[in-house]
Parts: structure tokens; sequence; C-alpha cells
């Protein structure tokens, strides 16, 4: 769809807020039989506003604007600045019609929200093609976004809401998913194509990537977060069919604490890990397992595999050393996570299932509390400020 559908806005006052953004994707599903089902435009994609602080068991919906999103690329297209005020959400593919029948074709847009008068539209920025993971630095002055169909990594500098490309980076390889470090002078981000992570160098408004420091992960890696510490980098291999053939795939544990960045660890979590997130200090993360739960029942092979549900793995961080220690199942195809402030409730975005599951944690352990947000859309990117 080349239009941009107008926003709708809603007024709200979000002084003190602990805000979560959720991008939600309706222009295609996949039914039980894993078939995908594509949908016309007048089914409108959307952004919507939740405010975590008041009753993190019952978030409030602040605001929804329809917007052009999509699930394809990892849940991470979204960001929110340090204060609050701005939200970053990047549009990987857009809907066309093309002999008869809908279609994508590669987005290069950046949207701008102002979350302090309702998910106005400030402005819509030109990244590179097909953006599929952002990451906004700690201080909110830079964003750094990878362009999967165009081999480049985009920086743009943040001054309030004034949004400016610096640089983009020829990085090769398909990137998909970026994190920077939490002193801002590193970052890390995905080299799908060739199971490797890259690294990039951070010095004021310089930023430079050499290959010779890239990093051997898993297969198919696709999402990559670092810890608020700083010490420790995570990597979901999501494995080469995405999550749907019942095997197990690991998460990739990058030791930075050294002056090379080394995988000190691989560790199993099950079938299709793609959403991941860190708690607020660290010492927990979630990674979020497909499980079967997408198309496994589409091919004979790996119908086996199918499962309606898909899952969490809990994962107990103490030093650089990384341990699962639960699995709980969820919605239909997850794809988010995010914590609240401090860590005591955790949100699931579940793609099929159109809700969130909300869960409790306490003293490292994580349970189900039996409520869901229902959204009446399906969520395909979630997140919130650093």
């Amino acid at each position: 769809m080349k239009k941009i559908i107008a926003p709708l806005l809603l007024t709200l006052n979000l002084a003190q807020a602990d805000l979560m953004l959720v991008g939600n994707d309706e222009k295609m599903t996949w039914n039980e039989d894993g078939q995908l089902i594509k949908r016309s435009t007048d089914k409108n994609d959307n952004i919507m506003l939740f405010d975590l602080s008041t009753d993190p068991l019952n978030p409030k919906l602040k605001a929804k604007v329809n917007l052009v999103n999509s699930i394809f690329g990892p849940p991470s297209n979204i960001s929110i600045s340090p204060d609050e005020k701005i939200g970053f959400v990047a549009n990987s593919l857009n809907w066309i019609k093309k002999d008869g029948d809908w279609a994508w074709e590669p987005s290069d847009q950046l949207y701008i929200l102002d979350l302090e008068n309702g998910l106005k539209l400030i402005e819509t920025i030109k990244v590179g093609k097909q953006p599929s993971g952002i990451d906004l630095s700690k201080d909110g002055k830079l964003l750094l976004v990878t362009n999967r169909a165009e081999n480049t990594i985009s920086a743009l500098s943040i001054d309030g809401s004034k949004v400016k490309v610096l640089q983009t980076i020829d990085v090769k390889d398909s990137p998909a998913g970026v994190a920077i470090s939490p002193d801002g002078k590193t970052a890390l981000f995905l080299k799908k194509a060739v199971n490797k992570v890259g690294v990039l160098k951070i010095a004021g408004s310089n930023i430079s990537y050499n290959p010779l420091d890239d990093i051997n992960v898993g297969i198919e890696p696709y999402n990559v977060k670092i810890s608020p510490k700083g010490n420790i980098a995570l990597v979901n291999n999501i494995g080469t069919t995405n999550g749907n053939d019942g095997h197990v795939d690991t998460v990739s544990v990058i030791d930075l604490t050294t002056g090379k960045p080394y995988v000190c660890d691989q560790v199993t979590v099950g079938d299709g890990p793609e959403g991941l997130t860190f708690n607020h200090d660290g010492s927990m993360a979630i990674s979020v397992l497909i499980n079967g739960s997408h198309k496994a029942k589409a091919d004979p092979a790996t119908a086996w595999a199918y499962n309606k549900n898909g899952a969490i793995a809990v994962l107990k961080i103490d030093g650089n050393k990384v341990t699962k220690t639960q699995h709980i199942e969820v919605g239909g195809m997850p794809e988010g996570a995010v914590f609240n402030n401090d860590g005591s409730y955790l949100y699931i975005g579940n793609f099929k299932s159109k809700d969130i599951t909300i869960l409790k944690v306490d003293s490292g352990k994580v349970s189900l509390t039996g409520k869901t947000i229902e959204l009446g859309s399906a969520p395909g990117s979630m997140g919130r400020s650093k």
C-alpha cells in the first residue's frame, strides 16, 4: 500500500507513565493449517500505546493510530525515547496489488510519533529498504536501523522530536536486528544470511564496521539484545525453518567484558526463538518461542511439530552464566516481549491469538496470571524505553 493511512488520535496525559508500544499487522495471518491468509487493506494496521504504571495487571490503552507496519522482521521494530515523549516504529514491508493478488514490497519508512499528544505522527523518515530491527541508545541520541533488503544500517541522530539520518553503513548479509551497548560505544547487529553477528564501533557521530570483528553464532540469528549491565549479549538463533520443525534451537551468549567479544556459551531454549528481552537489572531474560505455532501444519514434513500455542523460555543470568529455568506456554505465534519498569510483570504479544499474555515475576520465578489483553489486532512487534 503506497499511501499511509491517516492517524486516528485519542487525547491522553502521560505524566509519570510506564509506556509500551505495540505494532499490529492486519494484512495477513496464518490459519490453523499453517496456510497464509492475505487480507485487503480495509483491515487497518495500527499502533497501540499502553500505560503500565497504574495497574500493570490491567494495562490501560491510552491511544491508537492507524499506521502500516509489518510482522516480517524481528519483533523489535519499536522503541520509545528515555523521557517517553517520542516513539519510533519501522515499517518493513508495504502491501501492494500485484497480478491481481495482494503482495508485499520492501518499505523504507520510519515513523516518528508524539506520545504526549495521542500518538500524533510527527514525521516519516526515509531509511534503507526493509528496516528490520531498530535500537535506541540509552541516552536517546542515536537510533540504529538494520535494512535487510539493502544490506545497510542507518544511523540517525535524535534531538527531541528532530530526527536526521547521519550515516549509512554497508554491512552486507541481510542485517536483521541490532542492539546498542549501555555505554553507547558498541553495537551488535545480526548477519542472518551467514550466521554471524557484526560489531559496530561508535565514536560520537562516527560509526565504523570491520568484518574481521564478526562473531560466529548459531543458525539463522534473528534477534539480539545486550544486558542493561553491558556484560553480555544474547542472540536468538531461530533455525532454518523459523520455529516450525519441532527441533530445539539455541541462544548464543556473547561475553562483552573482554577486548574481543566472543561466544562463551550456547543455551538450548526450544523451537524457534524469536522475541527477546532482558529485565530491568539484567538478572533475567526471556526468549520467545514460536514452538510450531506458525505454519508447521502446512508442510507434511513438519506437521508433527505443530502446536496451537507458542512458549517462552525463562533464562536466569549470573555473570556470563545463562541457564534456562522455565518453559511456559503462551498464545499462538508469540512475537514481542516487554517487562514493565521494575520487572514485576511480563507481557508477551501473540500474533495468531490477537492478544497479550500477562505474566507475574516474583523472586526469579515467572508465572501465568490467567489474564490477557484482548487487542482485536495481531501484534507483530512490541517495545518500550530503556
